[in-house]
């Protein structure tokens, strides 16, 4: 029964999310300007942001989706993944970190009603965005060619 609910959960969660929010959202937010295409990705040097997209977009055989590529770069730097407790600790960080709109706080209220399991990870996610440098404001398609690596260092390094 409980793998019943966990698999409902996560089908209204990948339904809310791309059945109703990222249509509403491409309606109402200014366009991405998101100009690569993947296979331009993965001719990114090894090791750069961008080619570290194509990689995890890969891996998850996952399409690029242009007015979603911000939302997969901060999985790519954050390094939470493209499940459950991955979305929900994703978009805590993301609350703590300083990011309050519409995806970010549905998504947080609905894994915290629906994710007990992961509340933990959900917290720790929060002060870790807290507590790290804001990356709202990143320019993320002048960020492709530079080191994942080095683009972490700049979140993660304390206030």
């Amino acid at each position: 029964m409980r793998k019943k609910l966990i698999k409902l959960r996560t089908a209204l969660l990948v339904f809310l999310t791309h059945r109703i929010a990222l249509p509403l959202l491409k309606l109402i937010r200014k366009p991405n300007h998101f100009t690569y295409n993947k296979d331009q990705l993965r001719n990114f040097p090894a090791g750069s942001l961008g080619n570290d997209l194509y990689i995890f977009l890969e891996k998850r055989n996952l399409p690029l989706l242009k007015h979603y590529a911000r939302h997969d770069l901060k999985h790519v730097l954050l390094g939470y993944d493209t499940t459950d407790e991955g979305e929900a600790c994703l978009q805590s960080f993301m609350m703590g970190n300083g990011r309050i709109s519409f995806p970010v706080l549905a998504t947080v209220i609905y894994s915290y009603l629906t994710m007990p399991e992961h509340w933990k990870k959900m917290k720790q996610a929060y002060r870790l965005g807290k507590k790290s440098n804001s990356i709202h404001q990143w320019q993320w398609n002048n960020l492709l060619t530079e080191s994942t690596i080095s683009l972490r260092g700049k979140i993660f390094n304390a206030k």
